[in-house]
């Protein structure tokens, strides 16, 4: 359910329906191509990782009016915590209780395909153009994600990434929110903020980011043949679920790991203490001293592929490997564990 008000700035709380029906309005097909010329190249930021001052400065000259026919830059929200939470935390709890002020929130739970058995699958190109218009995002907006105070930086670069994939001109995200706060730079709290529902015109997914489960299984076959492309699988899960020796947090699924592929556990490539993504050339040297060769494809994979983004955002912003052969393993080890055949001897464990 998205509470919200529309242009009167009193509390107005609407079902899902219901703010549905007002933001259905006629939609139009585009290409990714066509919109970017469009639109253009212009950007409110020179980086797609972007800093709380920066962000704030942003804010002050473009902010998320609901009366603006200008671009705006809009603050979003992209907490998410994993449902094994030992404090039972949930994004919406905490962008309730802090958030930078204007922001909405995006639920990472509710925009994906509903039809699939895996968790956090992408979105149809409609149900992506219907999240967005209920956000009162226009497609000329620039959108900062951003995560949660608590964990620094986790889902924001899924949402992220996304947007990305899906034709969003102007994404970036915010490195972090957590600095933000120790900033002193403005919060808010409470239920409601004011969204002027729009109509977000239906994209095209650009397929060429995503690899399948057929695609990362050719991968795991062809390792250590000749003759085989060498496409690098990037696991982003913590050492223990990659090696076997210890257990998914999901009930039931094996842990270990796909043949050849590298372990970089998220964590790594953030700031210990501030759990903002540490500075380029740190990130760069981390991703050659693990063997990555950059002339090669590589495919970031996870536990759903949440944190999986936070690697693709990682070498994005170390300039590791070509963004054009770059891909991210939507359905990542849920999916994998629970395709593969023990029989393909698909899943290697190293518990010594």
């Amino acid at each position: 359910m998205v509470l919200f008000t529309v242009l009167r700035p009193i509390q107005v709380s609407l079902p899902q329906s219901s703010l549905r029906q007002l933001c259905q309005r006629p939609s139009h097909k585009f290409s990714v191509k066509t919109t970017i010329a469009r639109v253009g190249a212009q950007r409110s930021f020179s980086n797609y990782i972007v800093t709380p001052t920066e962000l704030a400065d942003a804010l002050k000259k473009a902010p998320p009016s609901p009366i603006s026919s200008e671009p705006r830059v809009i603050p979003l929200c992209a907490s998410w915590f994993m449902p094994n939470d030992p404090q039972g935390r949930t994004g919406i709890q905490v962008f309730r209780e802090k958030r930078i002020p204007k922001a909405r929130f995006f639920n990472l739970d509710k925009v994906i395909d509903k039809r699939s058995p895996y968790p956090h699958m992408l979105p149809s190109s409609k149900n992506f153009a219907e999240a967005m218009s209920e956000l009162g995002i226009r497609h000329e907006d620039t959108v900062v994600v951003y995560d949660s105070q608590e964990l620094g930086i986790f889902s924001a670069p899924r949402v992220g990434w996304t947007m990305k994939i899906f034709g969003h001109p102007r994404v970036h995200i915010l490195n972090n929110f957590r600095l933000w706060v120790e900033q002193g730079l403005p919060t808010e709290s409470g239920n409601v903020w004011t969204v002027e529902c729009g109509t977000y015109p239906i994209p095209e997914l650009d397929e060429a980011k995503v690899a399948s489960y057929e695609e990362v299984r050719e991968v795991a076959l062809d390792h250590n043949k000749e003759g085989a492309e060498g496409v690098q699988i990037l696991d982003a899960r913590s050492q223990g679920r990659w090696s076997g020796k210890d257990a998914e947090p999901r009930e039931g699924l094996s842990s270990g790991h796909m043949p050849g592929s590298f372990n970089i556990p998220f964590d790594a490539v953030l700031d210990p203490k501030t759990k903002a993504f540490l500075p380029a050339d740190k990130l760069k040297e981390m991703f050659t001293k693990s063997g990555l060769d950059p002339a090669k494809p590589i495919i970031s994979s996870c536990g759903t592929g949440v944190t999986a983004c936070v690697l693709e955002t990682a070498l994005n912003e170390a300039q590791f490997g070509s963004p054009e052969t770059r891909k991210v393993y939507d359905g990542s080890w849920t999916e994998w564990a629970q395709r593969v055949a023990p029989s393909d001897s698909l899943i290697i464990k190293k518990t010594e």
